[in-house]
């Protein structure tokens, strides 16, 4: 089941594909961010946040480095850049019988990685927000 988790979620880092990111959380998902405090709960929280990550992350640099799992839980090491800034962080991921995720944890550094992280999820988030409003 690991593999399958693991797998499924490279796929969807690869494609960006919102679908598949709902298909694989759980319900009652938990989500921690690096920057927000209190972990957010429930399904669609959890996808804007994680589809917001995909879009600032993910860019040409983006890539896994190293990857450690258990049968119920993940820990993948990642590096990108984003405006000349080196991010490294981790991303802390369990799943239930059923190979849905449950708790979903980044963790990143340095200070000033998260700094950008912050500033730039911030503003696709916003934008994200403007354009519901549009609608």
């Amino acid at each position: 089941m690991a593999h399958s988790v693991v797998e499924r979620w490279h796929e969807i880092v690869r494609s960006r594909d919102a679908a598949s990111l709902k298909a694989l959380l759980a319900d009652d998902v938990v989500f921690e961010s690096p920057v927000v405090h209190a972990p957010q709960n429930g399904k669609a929280i959890t996808t804007k946040y994680l589809t917001a990550a995909m879009h600032v992350l993910n860019n040409s640099t983006f890539r896994y480095v190293n990857e450690w799992t258990g049968p119920h839980s993940a820990v993948l090491e990642f590096q990108s850049t984003c405006d000349g800034i080196l991010i490294n962080g981790v991303d802390m991921i369990t799943w239930n019988a059923d190979g849905l995720i449950t708790h979903f944890k980044v963790m990143i550094r340095p200070l000033k990685a998260i700094n950008k992280i912050h500033e730039l999820m911030g503003q696709m988030l916003q934008r994200e927000v403007a354009q519901q409003q549009q609608q």
